[in-house]
């Protein structure tokens, strides 16, 4: 698909070049107009240039007459019908509608395609990432939505995407689990131990961690037995990280989601590689045993080695780093960890980039932060007891809320019972995603079933029903499949009524969207774009008959094609929309 607003952007920066062709980098500002009164589209380079001109060769041109300048210098395109310069020196856009018409057309035809993003590229995103032993909670459900969407994005841009699940699968805290796992289950090696609840257990171990010292000393040697990967040590671990998985998996197909795998103790073999090379390279210092690195302008120094020759989550955060600049040679790495993390991010890239392994120039690697959840009272989001939120609990409370949702307003007595289940899951987990991603991630959110589950305004709720209503039009009026895509080669798509020009645009300026997207990582922007296209959609509708009936029988007395094409293109994009979000719609609700 076409983005119009990058096309419009080659086109003015062609019309500065020649207007000055001694201006190194002008400003190059394109933004979509803000009221149809000022057009389409608005190019607001002419203020930055006049600062410019000023600067540099101390001439007082006014905007007005530079945009003037520039608007002569436009060079002949497809896509601008006419331009106006208004006020100060906005050069307001009016595009052709024969232009917009056959984009719409070429969406309808081809389905809707992907915004040309250059080079095939690799991307390594880091996200989800619990710990062994450990239940996920509602600060895991954050990286794991938000994660997810970005790979979506990703991969429907046509990049290379490995989705890695970083677990926390290695450390001290195996040394108490193991040694727990002894005492309770001392036949573990032949018989699988029935650990049903692996947070018990969990709990139980670190209690006698804390209390009993005997415990503690063999707690220990337990680790250094995992870690000189002594085989009956290491079938414990394996068990322990294998109760662990089979957990995370339900939460993982509830939000079908995949992932690889790659633990902390995938990197263990290379952490030794890693520290001799930042050795080798003089960037050690040895304090009281332990070898650290400082970095310029960063706080806080990495301990890649404790005095008593263990390593930290900085050797492995290093090891993995340069494991997925070498071996996975990716172009893009995306931490997806909460915000908490940032000032360790920041200083493990950097020290990436002192070693020299890689430029930031050229290799993008990014700390997607994000803020906590909160629960209604607005502190963070606890259980009434004061325990973290079990994500599994969390899930089955959105199910339970949903079904109860659809019953109130009877959906129960129209759907089957098959219907009546994919209507429950897809709005349940559908409102749990976009709750989070709506919001710009950066900043903390309040979790609330109620909010989420309202059918009005900026939810996921409103929009999938908006999604079924627009699905049905063509049924309800016995179009199918077929016609409507004989009709999508052959028809001319009129967009003569201000509504129908209005929805041709919004349409169409979802490659822009993607495209920030792409380059800020924040998906709130594609969230508060689906929720303008289903109110410029139902602005539409009440305006513009798509089907028009005999007013006393009800029987269909005209269908307008060219307007149910436009209903089918706001349907596509929606579609492409949701699954990039990771939403599931479903045909009837």
């Amino acid at each position: 698909m076409i983005n119009i607003n990058s096309c419009l952007q080659e086109i003015f920066g062609a019309a500065i070049q020649a207007a000055y062709p001694d201006l190194e980098n002008p400003p190059l500002v394109v933004t979509p107009s803000q009221q149809p009164k000022f057009g389409d589209y608005q190019c607001n380079s002419a203020m930055g240039i006049t600062q410019i001109l000023l600067k540099t060769t101390e001439q007082k041109v006014s905007p007005r007459e530079i945009a003037e300048k520039i608007s002569k210098n436009i060079p002949a395109n497809e896509c601008i019908e006419k331009v106006e310069i208004a006020g100060p020196g906005f050069i307001n856009v009016h595009l052709r509608k024969d232009f917009v018409s056959k984009q719409l057309s070429n969406l309808l035809v081809n389905g809707v395609q992907p915004p040309a993003v250059g080079k095939r590229k690799k991307v390594v995103v880091d996200f989800s990432s619990p710990n062994i032993a450990k239940e996920m909670h509602v600060g895991h459900l954050r990286s794991t939505i938000i994660g997810d969407s970005m790979c979506r994005l990703f991969e429907f841009a046509g990049y290379d995407v490995l989705r890695l699940n970083h677990l926390g699968d290695w450390g001290t805290q195996f040394g108490m689990l193991i040694a727990h796992l002894q005492d309770k289950f001392p036949d573990y090696l032949t018989v699988s131990p029935p650990i049903g609840d692996l947070q018990a257990f969990y709990k139980e171990s670190k209690r006698r961690f804390d209390t009993e010292e005997e415990f503690k000393k063999r707690a220990y040697q337990c680790v250094v037995m995992l870690q000189s990967k002594n085989p009956d040590f290491i079938k414990a671990w394996n068990l322990i990280c294998d109760v662990s998985r089979k957990e995370f998996q339900k939460i993982y197909n509830c939000l079908d989601i995949a992932l690889t795998e790659r633990g902390e103790s995938y990197y263990q073999e290379m952490m030794k590689d890693v520290v001799q090379e930042f050795e080798d390279k003089g960037f050690v210092q040895v304090d009281d045993g332990r070898k650290i690195v400082f970095v310029p302008g960063c706080s806080v120094p990495l301990t890649i080695m404790k005095s008593d020759g263990g390593y930290t989550y900085d050797t492995s955060d290093l090891a993995a780093l340069r494991h997925r600049l070498y071996e996975e040679k990716a172009d893009i790495i995306i931490y997806v960890v909460d915000s908490g993390q940032s000032v360790h991010l920041q200083t493990v890239f950097a020290a990436g980039q002192m070693i020299g392994w890689y430029d930031p120039k050229v290799t993008r690697v990014a700390h997607a932060a994000f803020g906590v959840v909160l629960g209604e009272d607005k502190k963070k989001f606890k259980t009434r007891s004061g325990d973290t939120v079990r994500l599994i609990d969390l899930l089955e409370e959105g199910l339970k809320r949903a079904m109860d949702k659809l019953k109130d307003k009877e959906r129960d007595k129209v759907l089957t019972e098959e219907e009546l289940r994919a209507a429950q899951t897809s709005v349940a987990f559908g409102c749990i995603k976009y709750a989070d991603l709506s919001h710009n991630r950066l900043n903390d959110y309040v979790f609330s079933f109620d909010k989420m589950l309202d059918d009005r305004g900026n939810t996921a709720a409103y929009l999938l029903y908006a999604f079924t209503r627009i699905r049905a039009i063509a049924r309800l009026a016995n179009i199918d499949e077929e016609m409507l895509q004989k009709a999508a080669r052959e028809e001319v798509l009129i967009l003569d009524h201000e509504k129908e020009w209005k929805l041709g645009k919004c349409i169409l300026r979802f490659p822009e969207i993607l495209q920030k997207i792409l380059e800020d990582l924040l998906l709130h922007t594609l969230c508060d774009y689906l929720y303008e296209l289903a109110t410029t959609f139902t602005e539409f509708y009440d305006n513009c008959y798509c089907v028009e009936k005999d007013r006393q029988s009800g029987r269909i007395v005209k269908v307008n094609m060219w307007r149910l094409l436009l209903c089918e293109a706001t349907a596509a994009v929606m579609a492409k929309g949701f699954d990039i979000l990771g939403i599931k719609p479903v045909q009837r609700m």
